[in-house]
């Protein structure tokens, strides 16, 4: 029997406190002191367990990761571990000195989470007035001491006729990447998910520009909780006569959509391992289980590596093995993770030929 690929991608809720009240929020954070999180050493001996196993790029996360006091002895112990290690964050709370740190724990990338390209339509999503220019500054003072940071930024109704002066404004400030989230109904995300999410006609759209815009710039852009990207840039590079390659579209011709139990894993505050933030199912807890076994065997991620055990039209589709749908946004539709997506335009005429003859080779 294929082992299961080993994980590429860690998230890691370090905590569940922040400093903001976005209305998105995936954990629904706040800021309030949280019992029961992992200290350092058992911080570490999960690491421990992880680097045994396999090399992912551990992303730090939250809530707001930078509340942690340890969160530099956190990277600087994953680096040593051959880890690599980034860390997902507001920006706000980046000043010089902290800044310094970040560079000195060996983390390799930050993102920082802009949603609007200005201080008006940022800070009225993330809840706090001064948000869009402590996170800016965050930004600048990490350029200044050579940290790599990249934009992550979720779209809504709320941005989405900003998304080009958002793009303007990350190569402006020297980004390294835009990642666009299509929004995800988990957390805050339901509470304003019939207001906020933008149509499936919309979102094909902004994936078409996104394709679009990726072949005018040097900067990597990567859709991310946008499985359908992966099928769009096929149909875009066929009706161009040409085939996908690393060297003309970057990572987005050697990966699929969603990663979520296959590629991708998520650690909750509490120790929870989950397919994806998004995604509120658990296959297992690192404190009391070995992270190498929750992996392999838990039956959750085991069914989320079988593109055929997909329903509904996602099930059918040709291009199910490069796309395979939101998780996240099927389990909130209908309470079922392994049916349709329910954002998705494209409708596969009866049971499709997978469009991806690699991918379907090597899964036989």
């Amino acid at each position: 029997m294929k082992m299961p690929d080993k994980p590429r991608l860690i998230f890691w809720e370090l905590t569940k406190q922040c400093n903001l009240a976005c209305k998105h929020c995936r954990a629904e954070a706040e800021n309030i002191d949280y019992s029961g999180e992992p200290g350092l050493d058992q911080v570490k001996k999960i690491i421990d367990d992880i680097a045994a196993f396999s090399s992912p790029i551990l992303v730090l996360t939250g809530g707001e990761p930078l509340y942690r006091s340890d969160v530099f002895d956190i990277a600087r112990y994953a680096g040593e571990k051959k880890l690599r290690v980034a860390l997902a964050t507001n920006g706000t709370l980046i000043d010089a000195d902290c800044a310094v740190k970040i560079r000195d724990a060996g983390i390799a990338r930050v993102s920082i989470s802009i949603d609007g390209s200005t201080a008006s339509s940022h800070d009225d999503f993330r809840g706090i007035p001064g948000s869009f220019d402590g996170a800016v500054r965050g930004a600048r003072l990490l350029r200044e001491q050579g940290v790599a940071f990249q934009f992550n930024t979720t779209v809504t109704k709320r941005n989405v006729h900003e998304i080009e002066d958002i793009l303007e404004f990350a190569v402006k400030e020297g980004a390294a990447a835009l990642h666009i989230f299509m929004l995800v109904p988990v957390g805050c995300g339901v509470e304003i998910a019939e207001t906020d999410m933008i149509s499936s006609e919309k979102y094909e759209e902004v994936l078409n520009w996104f394709y679009d815009r990726s072949k005018g710039t040097k900067m990597e852009l990567k859709a991310t909780c946008a499985p359908h990207y992966y099928r769009v840039i096929r149909q875009r590079a066929r009706e161009e006569g040409r085939t996908l390659s690393f060297e003309q579209d970057g990572m987005a011709a050697m990966t699929r959509g969603c990663l979520a139990g296959s590629g991708v894993c998520f650690i909750s505050h509490r120790g929870d391992v989950q397919p994806c933030g998004y995604l509120p199912l658990v296959a297992g807890n690192v404190l009391t289980e070995n992270f190498q076994k929750i992996w392999e065997e838990s039956e959750l991620f085991l069914s989320l590596r079988d593109a055929d055990r997909l329903e509904g039209k996602c099930g059918e589709c040709g291009y199910r093995m490069v796309c395979g749908g939101c998780r996240a946004r099927a389990y909130y539709a209908t309470g079922r993770y392994l049916d349709e997506e329910p954002y998705c335009l494209y409708e596969p005429k009866g049971k499709e030929q997978c469009r991806n003859s690699a991918a379907a080779k090597q899964k036989s």
